[in-house]
């Protein structure tokens, strides 16, 4: 697994766990939708200032989206 789809699994897992929709992620994100549904699918390759925001809007540190995916949530 890349870096893309490991970050990509990692959001959506998280995101998941907070009982958002990919629609509310990327409002809180500033971003628009479809990109946030390409950087959870792993065509993406996020900046890390766009996965700084992501990880803000989820209330998480930016190390949970590019680290290995753990079954805490």
């Amino acid at each position: 697994m890349d870096a893309r789809q490991r970050v990509g699994l990692n959001v959506q897992r998280i995101r998941r766990s907070r009982g958002l929709s990919q629609e509310e992620l990327a409002a809180r994100a500033s971003v628009h939708q479809t990109y946030l549904s390409g950087v959870e699918s792993g065509k993406r390759n996020p900046t890390i200032l766009i996965l700084d925001r992501i990880a803000n809007a989820l209330a998480v540190d930016l190390t949970e989206l590019v680290g290995r995916a753990t079954h805490r949530e």
